[in-house]
């Protein structure tokens, strides 16, 4: 993909996320857009730069330190996939901020490796507010010690939430998914006192339903460089 086509591209899901906003009566300078480089060369993460995107996702940890390393374009790194615990150490290296803190040992494990870096690491916690089996993140029930645990970590800094919504062609589904996670953030955000600013909520497919439902990020990947390769 050339930079003119990938332009087009961004243009069409910025013009997506304004129309939202309009209908919503939010300000789109609040919905930031993330691009998913998942399966997609370094190039993508190059194009996305040059746009003027700030950050780039990316689900695999060593998929994602790879490509780090081979390109220079001046982006923040995110990893939104699943994380698991023996891969956490290296993550916590070498992402900017984890949206996939799913479990109070993963909490622990990056807090014990931000310390060891002498940073504060920026995380989401995943909550799987659609309830959906074939999702990560933590039970909605389970997600107020977990908040608990993760504000407890002296080398974390817990910015807000993530949900992926469950696979539908109903967008009611997703709307609902994405009501609950604001729900769930603001009885949170009322018990603990934490802003949890940050409501990382929509994808290509649902864009539309989580800026309704008050989404700050949007993670959006084939809408930007098409088919996964």
């Amino acid at each position: 993909m050339d930079y003119e086509e990938f332009r087009v591209r961004a243009d069409a899901v910025m013009s997506r996320i304004r129309g939202a906003c309009e209908k919503a009566g939010r300000d789109a300078a609040g919905v930031e857009l993330l691009a998913v480089t998942k399966s997609h060369p370094p190039q993508a993460v190059e194009l996305a730069s040059r746009y003027g995107l700030k950050s780039v996702g990316e689900n695999r940890v060593q998929e994602g330190v790879d490509k780090r390393a081979r390109t220079s374009a001046a982006v923040s790194w995110e990893l939104i996939g699943h994380l698991q615990s023996n891969k956490a150490r290296l993550a916590a290296l070498n992402f900017d901020r984890i949206q996939s803190v799913d479990s109070v040992k993963l909490a622990a494990i990056l807090d014990r490796t931000a310390g060891e870096m002498g940073k504060s690491l920026p995380i989401l916690l995943q909550v799987n507010a659609g309830l959906d089996p074939a999702k990560s993140g933590v039970e909605p029930e389970a997600a107020p010690a977990l908040l608990e645990a993760a504000l407890g970590c002296a080398n974390l800094r817990v910015d807000g939430l993530m949900t992926i919504a469950p696979l539908s062609d109903d967008p009611a589904v997703a709307r609902r998914t994405f009501a609950s996670l604001r729900e769930i953030r603001d009885r949170l955000s009322k018990s603990t006192g934490a802003a949890l600013r940050v409501l990382s909520m929509g994808m290509s497919a649902d864009i539309e339903e989580a800026v309704a439902e008050g989404s700050t990020l949007v993670r959006v990947g084939s809408a930007l460089f098409g088919p996964r390769v």
